[in-house]
């Protein structure tokens, strides 16, 4: 079931999370429901995309990342891989225009090597074409896994300290936080699931430790502003603690 929290007075509408990563759930049962393929699911999950991002904007949101592609997702059938990948490679070519429109700047984070090389040009060009873009930061995760930026960042640290760049013990959280995907950017704040899941499935595994979490049985492509609202109502709701005990 998903959290209710409608409270629209000003105590709430003041809290606002800077950060908001989502796990998009709940494309293919979407199509399954209409008698549809999977593909069909993830072409209104596009469209669900295109309007969260402007949700993101009107809230003012400083960075939405968004889970399209996990590294898991490639043992998923051949045919739904071929769809996904085709509509990533549709979106960058067709989008990049309305991200400048927006003033959005575009990252793509994951381990972007198993791609083939026109999907990687079009990826490093869309960035680049909205590198100075000062909005709204959109994240996108593909092929990305938890686990991989983890280990990446170990490599990248192991290497750093055996070529005398980083002393062994200079490592705490801050630093190694620089060798991952998402080094620059600000902490997530919340993470939204839809589709009924209450599981991570591998996301932001080391970013997310203190982050809160909204989960809701909506299928991602009739994700809207409603529940988009509501999630950032429920954020409202929370005293972040860090660990710490706050003291009336």
């Amino acid at each position: 079931m998903s959290h209710k929290y409608i409270q629209t007075n000003e105590k709430f509408s003041k809290k606002i999370p800077r950060h908001i990563a989502i796990i998009m759930d709940g494309n293919g049962r979407w199509a399954k429901k209409r008698g549809e393929t999977r593909a069909f699911g993830h072409k209104a999950g596009f469209k669900a995309v295109k309007k969260t991002v402007k949700l993101a904007i009107q809230n003012k949101i400083e960075v939405l990342t968004l889970y399209t592609f996990s590294s898991e997702n490639w043992k998923r059938p051949k045919l739904e891989v071929v769809s996904l990948l085709k509509l990533f490679l549709f979106a960058l070519k067709n989008e990049v225009k309305n991200l400048n429109k927006y003033n959005i700047c575009l990252k793509v984070i994951g381990n972007l090597t198993a791609f083939n090389k026109e999907l990687q040009s079009y990826i490093y060009n869309a960035e680049k074409i909205t590198l100075n873009n000062s909005g709204l930061i959109l994240n996108i995760a593909a092929n990305y896994g938890g686990k991989w930026d983890i280990l990446e960042g170990v490599k990248k640290v192991v290497n750093a300290v055996q070529n005398g760049y980083l002393d062994i013990n200079q490592i705490k959280e801050t630093i190694f936080s620089q060798y991952l995907c998402t080094n620059g950017l600000l902490p997530v704040d919340l993470v939204i699931r839809t589709g009924g899941e209450k599981r991570i499935s591998n996301f932001l595994l080391w970013q997310i430790a203190y982050s809160e979490l909204y989960f809701t049985d909506v299928l991602w492509p009739d994700f809207n502003e409603f529940i988009f609202q509501d999630a950032i109502n429920y954020f409202s709701t929370r005293e972040r603690r860090f660990g710490k005990i706050i003291k009336d």
